[in-house]
């Protein structure tokens, strides 16, 4: 039986995983009467989704020759997000003045599960290099 690729493997999950939790989410905030598209969530689950995948991908791409600062670039992904963040969606949440929860779910849930799932995924890949 042949290995499926790792790129193939990771974004195959990823997809699935966020599109589980997408339609979770969805589901309880029409369960608490909120605006189940509201705060950007749309925006939110794909630009993360997008972000790790290619995050991922360059990570994978260049763990043989970059092997050694693969935590160093892990992080840098990590940061992009948070510019991600703060210049997209950081502004149209405080207009008001306020950031509430469901404005910091709809951001900080999909970046959670897609930071978990590059930490395994990457971890995994840094194990079979050893």
């Amino acid at each position: 039986m042949s290995k499926t690729n790792p790129i193939v493997q990771f974004l195959t999950v990823l997809i699935l995983v966020l599109g589980l939790i997408f339609f979770a989410h969805v589901a309880l905030l029409r369960k608490g009467g909120f605006l189940p598209y509201g705060n950007m969530l749309v925006w939110s689950y794909g630009i993360n989704g997008l972000l790790a995948a290619a995050i991922f991908i360059l990570l994978y791409s260049f763990r043989k020759r970059l092997k050694n600062s693969i935590g160093f670039l892990f992080m840098a992904g990590s940061f992009l997000k948070f510019i991600v963040f703060f210049i997209v969606f950081y502004p149209p949440y405080k207009t008001d003045g306020d950031m509430d929860k469901l404005e910091f779910a709809a951001f900080f849930v999909p970046y959670v599960i897609c930071l978990v799932m590059e930490t395994v995924f990457t971890a995994k890949m840094l194990q079979k290099m050893s």
